[in-house]
């Protein structure tokens, strides 16, 4: 009922609902394109831009100072795809340079507009670690229409983002303007940092960009399951986050959203079926069994055939010698398979085993 009623905590729960989707949706492409780094360097690259719109401005107007972080997110991202085409740099070494040289250029602009007369009280450095609490309803009066612009150009171009995302090579053999599109991608993940800024600041806007999509990839097999769902993990991260600020323990909600965020992606990298952590653990472990199964088994047959019985009872003493002590939990889950029955045969020199019908034809005894 809160979130209905206070003005604050609902405009913040919108900002990061905004944030949370379109972060989800642009991630998705770039953590497929294998530059998980990306957000970091733009996020990092937009303080000079926002240093100067603060400037040209003449104060806080959010106008200026996102269009200011908008362009030099995008003239980082050019920087990075020229570095790699036109040097042997790779991708991670290209992001560092260009993460380092804007961050650079944004600090000391920073500590230049500091010093100018009325700078400290307009909380320029807000915009470092983000103040969600100060999002005003004309902020989300400009965040709304651009996180509509940005997922409309990726539904507009879904097809072309995910050729280009998959397979850069084959799309640039029928004809598509790779580069452009690469570019324009770029473009994208400069407005999702922009969104960010306000909300989670330049510091960890790069866990904004990655984490949903991360977890998303753990539990999908297509990439639209996965856009979905990382947008609906960044929106339930940014609402959540919201929520968990209000609670009256002065809670910073940037810091929130992103533990939050990671939370969720922990979680999904432990226990996602099929790409978790302790579902391979557990696949490993079945397989495991799987084959000590069939090393007994086989064991089985072989002592079969040396004497010619299929009924041959084998003593657990030589099963034992042939494969170890922990043969008892593979004898009881070959008896729990109902492949092996226990024979009467010599109780004073131990327990007996012998094939059951099911075992002979699982063991692939000709005498079956």
């Amino acid at each position: 009922m809160d979130l209905l009623f206070d003005h604050t905590l609902r405009n913040a729960a919108l900002g990061a609902a905004l944030l949370g989707v379109v972060s989800g949706v642009i991630g998705s492409f770039a953590l497929l394109r294998r530059q998980s780094l990306i957000g970091d360097t733009l996020s990092h690259a937009t303080l000079p831009g926002i240093c100067l719109g603060f400037l040209i401005a003449g104060g806080r107007a959010l106008g200026p100072i996102l269009l200011g972080a908008v362009v030099f997110g995008v003239l980082a991202g050019l920087a990075v795809l020229a570095l790699v085409r036109a040097t042997r740099l790779k991708t991670d070494a290209a992001l560092g340079i260009a993460l380092s040289l804007f961050f650079a250029l944004g600090v000391v602009l920073l500590t230049y507009v500091q010093g100018q007369a009325g700078a400290a009280q307009a909380g320029l450095e807000s915009f470092l670690f983000g103040q969600a609490a100060a999002v005003l309803t004309s902020d989300l009066a400009v965040l709304a229409p651009i996180a509509a612009v940005t997922l409309g150009l990726t539904a507009l171009f879904w097809k072309e983002f995910k050729l280009a995302s998959f397979d850069p090579v084959f799309a640039r053999t029928i004809g598509l303007p790779v580069t452009a599109l690469e570019t324009l991608m770029t473009l994208m993940v400069a407005i999702a940092v922009v969104i960010g800024l306000q909300m989670v600041g330049v510091v960890l806007m790069a866990a904004m960009i990655i984490a949903p999509a991360a977890a998303a990839r753990q539990w999908s097999r297509t990439l639209e399951q996965m856009v979905v769902l990382a947008a609906l993990i960044g929106l339930a991260s940014g609402v959540i986050g919201a929520l968990l600020s209000s609670t009256g323990q002065g809670f910073s909600t940037g810091p929130l959203i992103v533990l939050v965020a990671t939370g969720i992606t922990v979680v999904s990298i432990l226990v996602a079926p099929g790409r978790g952590v302790l579902w391979q653990v557990m696949q490993r472990h079945h397989e495991r069994q799987q084959i000590d199964a069939e090393e007994v088994l086989a064991t089985f047959r072989h002592l079969i055939y040396e004497h010619g019985d299929p009924t041959y009872p084998v003593e657990r003493g030589m099963l034992n010698t042939y494969h170890g002590r922990g043969v008892s939990r593979v004898i009881e889950d070959l008896t729990a398979q109902g492949l092996i029955a226990q024979a009467s045969h010599m109780d004073s020199e131990g327990d007996h085993w012998v094939l059951t019908p099911k075992g002979l034809e699982r063991s692939g005894v000709a005498d079956a």
